[in-house]
């Protein structure tokens, strides 16, 4: 009987080698982490899909502001033109001041100016998309511009609607009707896989197999519930009076 190296027996058997099993232990550990991740989108559409419950007691929350059509546009020949088209380009905005103003410093001094509201206007790619929904005979009524992008530091091409005129802002109150329904088991199963995830801090590496790259997002920051510090955020005095508790 010849004698076999370990590599010759190991090459020649059944037996995995030390390498191959620690691919297989890494292999098993990422297939935990993609099915933790399908588990855990899983959970969010459930949440996403859960029904809005009417409320017994409807409150005001703030104020909203939207377009609507002049009073003399509304009552000309292309009114159902103009109120069509606003259903595409309106925007809203919503405040807690009926003023809709904001806070700014100018000259080391805080003043309130009222904020700038405009129809939607499109960007090139959003204008050649095929999923617009203008017609031609709407898109006739916008117009290139060249704007100073400061994010990309060039000129970016828009198209802006030419006769903003027709219409008019409305302020109205902000009415709460609905809520969306809250599923305590689904809460439950939420929170429990996020403390899992949070503990053994697999965020990043979760993100890394998914996405091939992973950004520490700050909503992803969380500190690690092992890791947290049981003096931060308290005061001297704070300190001092636990302190003086435990020596009694």
């Amino acid at each position: 009987m010849e004698n076999y190296t370990v590599d010759e027996y190991a090459l020649c058997s059944r037996l995995k080698s030390k390498r191959r099993k620690k691919r297989l232990v890494k292999e098993d550990f990422e297939k935990h982490l993609i099915q933790l991740r399908k588990l855990e989108k899983k959970l969010w559409n459930k949440r996403r899909d859960l029904p809005l419950v009417p409320l017994a007691n409807p409150y005001q929350k703030g104020w909203q502001r939207g377009f609507i059509l002049r009073e003399d546009v509304a009552r000309s020949n292309e009114s159902s033109f103009y109120r069509t088209l606003l259903e595409k380009i309106d925007t809203w905005q919503y405040s807690s001041e009926k003023s809709f103003k904001r806070r700014k410093k100018r000259k080391r001094r805080n003043v309130y100016v009222e904020k700038i509201q405009t129809v939607k206007e499109f960007s090139e790619w959003d204008w050649r998309s095929p999923k617009l929904e203008l017609t031609e005979k709407e898109k006739a009524h916008f117009f290139k511009r060249e704007r100073w992008c400061s994010n990309y530091k060039r000129y970016k091409i828009h198209y802006v609607f030419n006769e903003p005129w027709r219409y008019v802002l409305r302020v109205k109150p902000y009415i709460i009707t609905h809520t969306k329904m809250v599923d305590s088991d689904l809460e439950s199963a939420i929170k429990l896989l996020d403390n899992y995830i949070a503990n053994l801090n697999l965020r990043h590496k979760i993100n890394k197999i998914k996405g091939g790259f992973s950004n520490h997002w700050k909503y992803y920051q969380n500190e690690n519930p092992r890791e947290e510090n049981p003096i931060k955020n308290k005061s001297l005095h704070e300190l001092y009076q636990q302190y003086a508790d435990e020596m009694i």
